[in-house]
Parts: structure tokens; C-alpha cells; sequence
């Protein structure tokens, strides 16, 4: 079976800074970490592997340093990575994402499976998944805790309140993974160095065959309009509670307001 594994790096959540005149996010000045859920979905890959035989490409859309991230996936134990890496692609949505990874996909060839995390940390759309299942026309499954492979179908679990839904599907297919998932292995100093053996190559939007017009904010749907810090507005009104009318006027000014019942 040959798994693809996306891998998105997302900001440091203290070291977030916005462009202010298009509202997005400077990704190649963030200090960045690896999506959680996504290092879930390295997790599933290496456990389907280890029962199942086959090999695992991480995949990722971003700066130069989204590197770190699959260095961290190779060192965990998947077999080769792909960068893909353009100025163009600064400001895409999660439209233009699944758009360049569906490509991105179809270059690495022939593979059975895509597993991904259920959503990042940062946009929360959980869209990516779903758009590049579609875009591939292949099945998919949402959320999932639990994946096998039986007789050539993928069997996966998920979780509704209390109780368990079994889905099979034929391959190839998209899925996306939840916390609830198998916590990740911690890459181990043997892994760290393998990872530095292991092939990552470096694509763009030409060696993908992509017009960048068609991608990065020109090619979005969903653009930022505005970025604004909320004003808050505190007012603090203090009772002297050794004056005999303190009580009442605290009660009338919360009746006034519908917090007294």
C-alpha cells in the first residue's frame, strides 16, 4: 500500500503575526510546529505499515521551513517527502491548498491512501480534506479513530457520542484522522538520524504544471477582508456594604438587567 501523509506546519500559537495589509498569515517568519492532528495521521500510516507492508510519503504546502515538520514525520519513520514550496502559493485558501495537493498527489503517483489530520490549529476549517477527496474523485472518511485494512477494503472507526461507527471503503481514499486516534511515537535519536538519509524533494507550481494565477490569494475564493483587535469595555462600580442601601441598589441594578430570577 502506498500512504501520502499530509503535513501542515502552523505557527507557534504565542508567535502569530498577521500581514496587515492582506490579513495572512507570515508563515516564513513563524517559529513553526507540526499540526497535531496531522502527526496522528503519521502515526496511523506507520501503524497500517507495520501490519499491512508498503511505504509512506509525507506531503506539505509551505515555506522553506515547513521542512522541520517532515524531518520531524521522516524521523518518526515514514520513507520520503515532498516540499511544495512557491511564493505564489503565499495566501491560499483552503480551496487553492487542496488544489495544489491534489496535484502535488497525482505527481507522487499511484496512491491508496491520504490520511490527514481531521483539522490545524490555525484555520480549524477542517475543509482540506473533504475539497482534495473531491477534487481526486476518490472516497471519503471523516474523522476517524481507528484504521485497517481487510481483503484489499479500508475499515475505519469512528466516534459518535457513545458509540462506534464502522465504515468500509474501497481505495483509494482520503482520510482524515482524530485526536482520538493512537497518540504519536516520539522520534527517537536512531530515527533523527535515518531522517537525514531519507529523500525530500522540492517541488513548485511549474514543476507541478499549476498556473499561479490560479492559486495564493489570486486564485482563492475566500479572501481576508479585514484583521481588527475586539474592543472590550470593562466599567467596575463598587457598594460600600456597611451603607444600608448597598443591597438593594445591587439588586435593582441586576433585576434591571435580567440576571436576577
Amino acid at each position: 500500500m502506498k500512504t501520502v501523509v499530509l503535513i501542515k506546519q502552523v505557527p507557534d500559537s504565542p508567535d502569530v503575526r498577521l500581514d496587515p495589509a492582506t490579513g495572512v498569515l507570515k508563515r516564513d517568519r513563524n517559529k513553526g510546529i507540526a499540526n497535531p492532528e496531522d502527526k496522528y495521521a503519521v502515526e496511523m500510516a506507520l501503524g497500517l505499515r507495520e501490519r499491512n507492508g508498503g511505504t509512506i510519503t509525507v506531503l506539505s504546502m509551505g515555506p522553506e521551513t515547513a521542512k522541520d515538520s517532515l524531518k520531524e514525520a521522516l524521523a518518526m519513520g515514514a520513507d520520503e517527502a515532498m516540499l511544495i514550496s512557491d511564493p505564489a502559493l503565499a495566501g491560499s485558501d483552503v480551496a487553492a491548498t487542496a488544489k495544489v495537493l491534489a496535484s502535488a498527489i497525482e505527481a507522487i503517483g499511484a496512491a491508496d491512501l491520504i490520511l490527514c489530520g481531521r483539522r490545524s490549529i490555525d484555520g480549524s476549517t477542517g475543509a482540506v480534506g473533504p475539497m482534495l477527496a473531491e477534487i481526486l474523485r476518490v472516497s471519503l472518511i471523516s474523522a476517524v479513530r481507528k484504521l485497517d485494512v481487510n481483503e484489499g477494503k479500508l475499515l475505519a472507526e469512528q466516534v459518535w457520542d457513545d458509540q462506534i461507527r464502522v465504515i468500509e471503503a474501497a481505495t483509494p481514499a482520503v482520510v482524515t484522522v482524530s485526536r482520538e486516534a493512537k497518540s504519536p511515537r516520539l522520534a527517537n535519536a536512531m530515527g533523527i538520524m535515518k531522517a537525514a538519509k531519507k529523500p525530500m524533494s522540492v517541488k513548485t507550481l511549474a514543476d507541478l504544471g499549476l498556473n499561479p494565477s490560479t492559486v495564493g490569494l489570486a486564485g482563492s475564493l475566500a479572501k481576508v477582508t479585514r484583521v481588527a483587535t475586539p474592543e472590550r469595555k470593562r466599567r467596575l462600580q463598587a457598594w460600600d456594604a456597611t451603607h444600608p442601601s448597598a443591597f438593594s441598589e445591587l439588586n435593582q441594578k441586576l433585576a434591571a438587567k435580567g440576571l436576577l430570577s
